[in-house]
């Protein structure tokens, strides 16, 4: 700390207000950890003397929410990792196809936070992207980003897979059913990509600093994840798996419910020998 400086002082004496001024600046790691070290420091006096100490203000209160949110989002994580996992296990009927949706999702996810760090924390590329002073970025930021950017993933999963899965299922071989549902949704997913990156690029040179990191890991995340995972990762490794793509153990297969997506049920019926309704005379 650089000073304590006395603020105010209650008519009864009873209560007494301090502004502590530190050495760094509000979101470096030295601040915070003075304002852990007076908490510890509060507890001691506390017990000792019965005096009372509360910290409060923005840093503190940025502090206090950066915690909450660090503490929380591992299980926000993997909420939304597992529900995937079960959602697409249901759609698809397989194995690969879901953990390869997921891997990728957090393949994408760690990529943004990765350049996020990178640029606004590191400084690295700070002339391009107009970043001055690196520094924190907004608590906030990880929680929004992990949801859009999953939300989004999964649309385009779903898009890819979808039509790979109806053709494979209507009778086309593994590897050709890959192309043929890529030709199907290609277009589709790049035009949806190139939308969402470009609205969310629009808020990289934000006159809002704190909103800048966000615009800027969504739009890169966006971008890995339609063109690098969705678009290029993903339907390579299902034309090199081949069959094994939608390889399903018999006894999860008899325990997932069977919501026939691409509709192979009904073709099946259709091609089914009639039988006579009617009593032939």
């Amino acid at each position: 700390m650089v000073a304590t400086v006395p603020v105010a002082l209650s008519e009864d004496r009873r209560t007494a207000v301090f502004q502590v001024i530190p050495e760094e600046g509000p979101a470096k790691a030295g601040t915070v950890q003075v304002v852990s070290e007076l908490r510890e420091r509060g507890t001691q006096i506390q017990a000792e003397t019965g005096v009372t100490i509360g910290l409060t203000g923005q840093t503190a209160g940025n502090i206090d929410v950066s915690t909450k949110l660090g503490d929380a989002l591992p299980p926000y994580l993997a909420i939304v990792v597992g529900l995937s996992l079960i959602l697409l296990l249901l759609v698809f009927r397989s194995i690969v196809v879901p953990l390869l949706a997921t891997g990728g999702f957090l393949l994408s996810l760690a990529a943004a936070f990765g350049l996020v760090v990178a640029v606004y924390q590191w400084g690295w590329l700070g002339g391009v992207f107009d970043v001055a002073n690196p520094g924190a970025v907004l608590s906030f930021l990880p929680i929004i980003l992990i949801g859009v950017l999953f939300g989004l993933a999964m649309d385009y999963q779903v898009f890819i897979a979808s039509g790979m899965r109806e053709s494979y299922m209507h009778g086309a071989p593994a590897k050709k059913a890959v192309r043929i549902g890529f030709s199907h949704a290609g277009a589709v997913v790049t035009a949806a990509a190139i939308i969402m990156v470009s609205v969310f690029s629009g808020f990289i040179f934000s006159h809002l600093t704190m909103v800048r990191p966000l615009g800027f890991a969504m739009a890169f995340g966006v971008l890995l994840d339609a063109f690098v995972v969705r678009m290029t990762i993903v339907p390579a490794v299902m034309y090199l798996l081949g069959e094994k793509t939608w390889w399903l153990p018999k006894w999860l297969d008899r325990i997932l419910p069977d919501v026939d997506v691409e509709g192979a049920r009904l073709e099946r019926r259709e091609n089914e020998p009639q039988k006579l309704t009617e009593p032939v005379h």
